[in-house]
């Protein structure tokens, strides 16, 4: 039996995907990259907003429509967030909530013999344990990406992640170092942590961020450690130092912000302010050499109005994020923004979100420029036409360049010029 997967959403999402494949493999199925191959589709959901759930949908119906004699099934987060509309999409012959992602095989030989739908769509409960096969592949040969923790106790109000994925919980130390070593016993140099609120590892234990960061650092093969999409919250000015002390940690933060304006942020249930988020920058670039930060912003937020957005975006200047990644804002069933009066229109919400893109174009081709002139050590990803090759900077500067490198190496590359998008370098 072949089975083909399909993964919508978060880095999360595409581990759990690859624990899956794995350990489907394991028991005797096959996995192909092609759909016309395949005699299962599993499809991994997002449930982060309602379009996510429309393409979930939109994805069973199509794979179940274009190969009616496969097995559909259907997991993630809109499974587990919403059993009664996964129930309804009849499309899907097996769901599985997240928590179920382990039962994928059991579920598949029952379906094989049964030919009955099977649901298995138990909720997170608090004081679960961390669970998962781990992985020992990536689809990419130079970064894997290795899931540390999961849940999140924050309860942003326009968010439903909590209910998806339950409470904060930690992969244990031991099991991180033994991932890790078979990563890296087959080819790949790079880690990068993950989690739901990554932030928040070890919250409850003896550990920290920092401790797992060391685990894994203690590799040998193990050229660069990153880390995932950051919360503020648990970044203290001491596990920021203590973090500093890893010399195999790039220097690059992804840290949500959602919104540079306190009323808003106290609207959206955030636990900091404006002020805070600053000193929290002010601190990584000091600690952190060379060190880039880029961020979440959601513009359009209920009663936002033109003066909240404008505090918004010259605080976004103001910080220079490196990138910005902006989401208008999309009403999610079961929060408590959903609810709320003020909501904007969707025309006023475009309006804002191409603005402020403006300007972090321009931040970005900004820093991009401060880059030539540089020699910076580049980790090679793969080769494009014309003979150059391509890779990114320890804080994740993108880089082409001439001159031979094999894929997976670490070059020095001497930034000559850049654009919009990426620097264009040659090897020194």
């Amino acid at each position: 039996m072949k089975i083909f997967f399909h993964t919508l959403g978060c880095k999360v999402n595409q581990y759990e995907t690859q624990e899956m494949r794995e350990n489907a493999e394991r028991n005797g199925y096959f996995v192909t990259e092609d759909e016309n191959e395949a005699d299962i589709f599993v499809i991994n959901s997002c449930t982060v907003t309602s379009e996510s759930d429309r393409k979930t949908r939109q994805s069973v119906r199509h794979f179940k429509s274009e190969h009616p004699d496969s097995v559909t099934v259907l997991t993630g987060c809109m499974p587990q967030s919403f059993p009664e509309m996964a129930e309804k999409l009849t499309e899907a012959d097996i769901v599985l909530g997240n928590k179920n992602n382990s039962l994928l095989v059991p579920a598949l030989n029952e379906y094989f013999i049964s030919h009955n739908r099977i649901l298995h769509l138990n909720q997170h409960e608090k004081g679960e344990d961390f669970c998962g096969f781990g992985i020992t592949d990536f689809e990419e040969r130079t970064r894997a990406i290795v899931k540390i923790e999961d849940g999140c106790d924050r309860f942003c109000s326009y968010c439903i992640i909590p209910k998806a994925r339950g409470r904060v919980r930690s992969k244990d130390i031991e099991s991180i170092t033994n991932e890790v070593f078979s990563l890296t016993e087959n080819g790949y140099s790079e880690i990068v942590l993950v989690g739901i609120n990554l932030s928040a590892y070890g919250k409850g234990t003896e550990y920290s961020l920092a401790d797992a960061i060391f685990a894994v650092a203690k590799n040998d093969k193990v050229k660069r450690i990153r880390l995932g999409s950051l919360e503020p919250d648990h970044l203290t000015d001491s596990l920021i130092e203590k973090m500093a002390e890893c010399e195999k940690l790039c220097p690059q933060f992804h840290i949500s912000l959602q919104s540079g304006c306190n009323k808003i942020l106290k609207k959206m249930n955030r636990h900091y302010t404006a002020e805070e988020y600053e000193q929290l920058c002010l601190t990584l670039r000091r600690e952190f050499k060379n060190a880039t930060l880029t961020t979440d912003i959601m513009v359009g937020f209920p009663e936002e109005t033109d003066e909240d957005f404008e505090e918004t975006r010259n605080f976004a200047e103001k910080i220079g994020f490196e990138k910005i990644h902006i989401f208008p804002y999309s009403r999610r069933s079961g929060t408590a923004a959903d609810k709320m009066s003020g909501q904007i229109d969707r025309a006023v919400k475009a309006k804002r979100a191409s603005a402020l893109a403006k300007t972090a174009e321009k931040i970005r081709e900004k820093f991009l420029k401060e880059q030539v002139g540089k020699t910076l050590s580049v980790l090679v990803e793969g080769k494009q036409k014309g003979g150059m090759s391509f890779g990114y900077t320890a804080n994740y500067t993108p880089v082409k360049f001439s001159g031979e490198a094999q894929i997976g190496s670490v070059s020095d590359i001497r930034i000559t010029s850049s654009n919009k998008d990426f620097c264009i370098g040659e090897k020194v």
